[in-house]
């Protein structure tokens, strides 16, 4: 009954909305960047990129459902199918599933344990030890803007009842005349995060950018320099007066050990994680042991895969930072048939069993691509 016999991915490209990244006038022509991040030639195409829905369906027909991140392998979507078809799916390990690639791990993870929770009947967050929140306070989110159009969208977002907006931004961006901006037209109602992606590179393109940034509006800086450079977070920590953020993104190159010497050198003052779902409460429960709390990450995702974080946050004890849940505000479709619920600028944590959602198959039969990939045991 608990078998696993049938395994379906499909391809899906989900655009973003209209005016939903970068202004206008405001072009992203760092191609090496694009290309690190698998966007494509430019960051702002990373939602065209494609992704997969995988299907995972048990003997007694219970279906459980998960979505990988952008651009991952079809050749490995199918490997992967050949390890779980035929298994029980009660007897895997569930911390420890047999896929190596970071980019669909999570797909496969988050079928398995909505499959287990629907078995078990409770919530996904409870398979992750039990649940410390009920809403997961999230963050606005943005890509570069001009000045006028970043205040406009921190307004919007602060109408909304978020309390924190996200910027990304390369050291091209007048961030200064950002904040200015933002603090003219949203006084002290949201706070703001920089995010460069590590495109300041160094401390010193770092200080010169953030001469004469409005302080008080800033929540602080993520991963403003290269992260090899541990001294400089230390720096720009000591020095700048805000908090400054560490992003550990396991699908990326990244690896949990590198937690480690963030922790050593006690060089940030709270993290960003993303990655699969137990590595995640590890991740969270390291930083709760430094005194540091932390936010759910994301790659702008479909449905799925926010409201997998949602059961993260829900289980990570030091989640307390808002969240990088905000795939409404950019992509057209999320794919499941009742969207997450925000109120004041936090998503309510579905309460089913398993994820607690399902699939909306006309949307996937509208954004599929034609690749369908399949395995039986």
């Amino acid at each position: 009954m608990t078998t696993i016999t049938a395994i379906r991915a499909t391809e899906v490209i989900v655009p973003a909305k209209p005016g939903s990244l970068n202004s206008e006038t405001v072009l992203d022509k760092d191609s090496a960047f694009a290309q690190k991040f698998l966007t494509g030639e430019s960051w702002t195409e990373f939602a065209n990129q494609p992704k997969w829905i995988v299907e995972m369906t048990l003997s007694n027909g219970l279906t459980g459902i998960g979505e990988t991140y952008r651009s991952a392998s079809g050749e490995q979507i199918r490997e992967a199918m050949q390890a779980f078809a035929g298994q029980d799916v009660l007897k895997l390990n569930w911390r420890r599933l047999p896929v190596i690639d970071q980019r669909i791990y999570e797909a496969f993870e988050s079928a398995v344990l909505d499959l287990v929770g629907k078995l078990l009947h409770v919530p996904v967050y409870q398979l992750l030890g039990g649940g410390y929140r009920a809403t997961i306070d999230c963050m606005g989110w943005t890509g570069r803007r001009t000045p006028e159009d970043a205040a406009q969208k921190a307004f919007e977002a602060m109408r909304k009842g978020h309390k924190v907006f996200k910027f990304k931004c390369s050291d091209e961006d007048p961030v200064r005349l950002w904040t200015e901006e933002i603090k003219r037209k949203c006084g002290d109602g949201i706070k703001v995060l920089l995010d460069p992606n590590q495109r300041w590179n160094d401390v010193d393109t770092t200080m010169k950018l953030m001469e004469g940034v409005e302080m008080d509006v800033m929540l602080g800086l993520e991963d403003p320099i290269l992260h090899a450079d541990v001294e400089g977070f230390q720096y720009l920590k000591q020095k700048l007066g805000i908090p400054i953020y560490r992003h550990i993104s396991l699908p990326y190159t990244q690896d949990i050990r590198d937690m480690i010497t963030f922790v050593r050198a006690d060089a940030a003052d709270g993290y960003n994680f993303n990655g699969s779902a137990y590595n995640c409460v590890l991740l969270a429960e390291i930083a709760h042991l430094e005194g540091k709390a932390c936010w759910r990450g994301s790659e702008v995702d479909l449905g799925i895969s926010e409201t997998m974080g949602l059961h993260i946050a829900a289980a990570s004890i030091n989640c307390t930072i808002p969240s990088d849940i905000f795939g409404e505000l950019v992509r057209v479709d999320d794919l499941i048939s009742e969207p997450i619920a925000f109120e004041n600028g936090a998503a309510k944590v579905p309460q089913g069993h398993g994820l607690g959602i399902t699939l909306d198959e006309e949307a996937i039969k509208k954004f599929q691509t034609g690749k369908i990939i399949t395995a039986h045991s």
